[in-house]
């Protein structure tokens, strides 16, 4: 049976889909068919909002509901705000763990139909330019996908909602500083967070 979520720590993690816009270097299922002991890859089919929600339970019992799998949350958006309103309806908080390539998944500004439904979101900068982003993010669609993450950063933010910006830490001291001038230039924080191995 497919995993449809996933709990670490106090977080329970939704695995909406196998499908993404990047093929980066460092990513978790690399040669991997398992993380942290689940199997991630969706082998049944991209499970339904009532789906997740059966295998969520009770919202409340977790510190997030994070919406961060194997694969790219936003090519599921109709689904994900689904379930971030029936989270919010008993109680829960959620997150959105992104590439920043929604807006142009969907081919539209997703950004104002996120207001309400996410309380944090997480976005993957990864390099400081579109030139080491490719080479380290392997985007399907490269001249746009550095550019098409920045516009999203910029209208989450001005929409309001609590968002910043993530780097690995394995592009180096120097990379992250150019990253850090990328996120202070879109007015954006920037978290530092560890390979995972």
């Amino acid at each position: 049976m497919d995993t449809y979520t996933y709990v670490i720590g106090n977080n329970c993690y939704v695995n909406l889909t196998n499908r993404c816009t990047n093929r980066c270097t460092f990513c978790v299922r690399n040669g991997k068919a398992t993380f942290e002991g689940y199997s991630l890859w969706l082998k049944e089919g991209e499970p339904s909002a009532e789906q997740v929600e059966e295998s969520i339970g009770d919202p409340k019992k977790y510190g997030e509901i994070v919406f961060c799998g194997f694969g790219e949350p936003t090519y599921r958006l109709d689904v994900m705000l689904k379930v971030c309103d029936w989270v919010h309806a008993r109680g829960g908080k959620t997150r959105l763990n992104t590439n920043g390539h929604g807006s142009i998944i969907n081919q539209r500004d997703i950004a104002p139909e996120l207001v309400g439904r996410l309380d944090g979101i997480n976005i993957s900068l990864n390099a400081s330019d579109s030139h080491r982003y490719e080479k380290l993010c392997q985007p399907i669609y490269p001249e746009m996908a550095f550019d098409s993450m920045l516009f999203f950063a910029r209208e989450c933010k001005a929409q309001g909602l609590n968002c910043w910006f993530s780097v690995v830490d394995c592009i180096g001291e120097e990379e992250i500083g150019k990253c850090r001038a990328v996120a202070e230039r879109v007015g954006i924080p920037l978290r530092v967070r560890p390979t995972i191995a």
